[in-house]
């Protein structure tokens, strides 16, 4: 499997292997899973994708570049060039399932989303260059699918977790810094999904591929909360007063195509502070149906988000 040594990519890794299966991990910086190899290499490489292939009877490709901004080149070099390596090497080493990670942003034009099913992946409408690429990988992955390499994505939404470096440490930091403002009113529902949930219907996803190739499923908790009690949630977690400050969500998109367009000009070094997609994500409501998703993959969350509130606000107190 590849994106072993980020926050979901590990505890997929860790819940393939407790169920008996023998793993291989691959990417740039070690994953150091106790009692799994562990090979380096980028997926931008088409010799070392190869090689991490080779003699594996399944694929989970999770890596990506995860961004608001950056290289146009950098994401289409990774999330499209590297998912046609791991496809090309999936097939080379005679594997027969592939499970591509994805994400829901990919059927994402900016209006709401309320009791959706995984609507099939635009690039046209994505919004940003990290949805686009992520919607042009996954139809390369499921255009793979075949009686040989049976091909499912999914589409786990918002993952969040202890040591979570992506969701939960960029809301933490920005609330402290006063830079964590709320959209509009702040009570658009959304959908968030527990780290060790998302890991376990990527293994669930694993072992029924025969089953569902060919298909796509988004994946949450199934507990759509409204924006500012999820994220007052995560601040309070970490002993970080939530946000109060209130801008209207029509000035924060506008806001947000402005700086995107001068982000592309002189880009900063962090993450810009608003994006039109990121305000978007924090004004409207997407919330999805789960009931497809757990029927058909034999899944079930087994950690609530107040659970998961409570180990995230423990591991900060640690």
């Amino acid at each position: 499997m590849t994106g072993a040594s980020g926050l979901l990519g590990g505890a997929v890794a860790r819940a393939i292997a407790g169920a008996g299966h023998e793993v291989r991990t691959f990417q740039r910086r070690p994953a150091g899973l106790p009692g799994i190899v562990d090979l380096l290499g980028s997926v931008t490489d088409r010799a070392a994708t190869a090689d991490a292939a080779r003699c594996m009877d399944a694929v989970v490709h999770l890596a990506a570049k995860v961004s608001l901004a950056g290289d146009p080149g950098d994401f289409e070099r990774v999330n499209v060039g590297g998912t046609r390596n791991m496809i090309a090497a999936a097939t080379e080493a005679g594997a027969a399932r592939f499970v591509h990670i994805s994400s829901p942003s990919v059927a994402h034009s900016g209006a709401s989303i309320m009791g959706d099913a995984a609507a099939p992946a635009d690039p046209r409408a994505a919004r940003g260059d990290y949805a686009r690429t992520k919607a042009e990988a996954e139809l390369i992955a499921l255009a793979a699918d075949s009686d040989r390499l049976g091909v499912v994505a999914i589409r786990p939404h918002l993952v969040w977790g202890p040591g979570d470096t992506q969701l939960v440490q960029r809301i933490v930091e920005r609330a402290r810094s006063g830079r964590l403002p709320l959209l509009g009113h702040g009570a658009a529902l959304i959908d968030t999904v527990y780290v060790d949930n998302a890991a376990s219907a990527i293994a669930a996803a694993l072992e029924r591929t025969t089953e569902v190739h060919g298909r796509c499923y988004v994946v949450t908790n199934g507990e759509p909360r409204p924006v500012a009690e999820m994220l007052a949630g995560i601040c309070r977690a970490a002993g970080v007063t939530p946000p109060s400050l209130r801008i209207p969500a029509a000035a924060a998109r506008a806001a947000g195509s402005a700086i995107e367009a001068i982000w592309r000009v002189r880009p900063g070094r962090d993450e810009p502070p608003m994006t039109r997609f990121l305000a978007e994500q924090l004004s409207t409501a997407h919330w999805f149906d789960q009931r497809r998703t757990r029927a058909e993959l034999g899944w079930q969350p087994t950690v609530t988000i107040d659970q998961g509130l409570a180990r995230l606000a423990a591991s900060y107190r640690r």
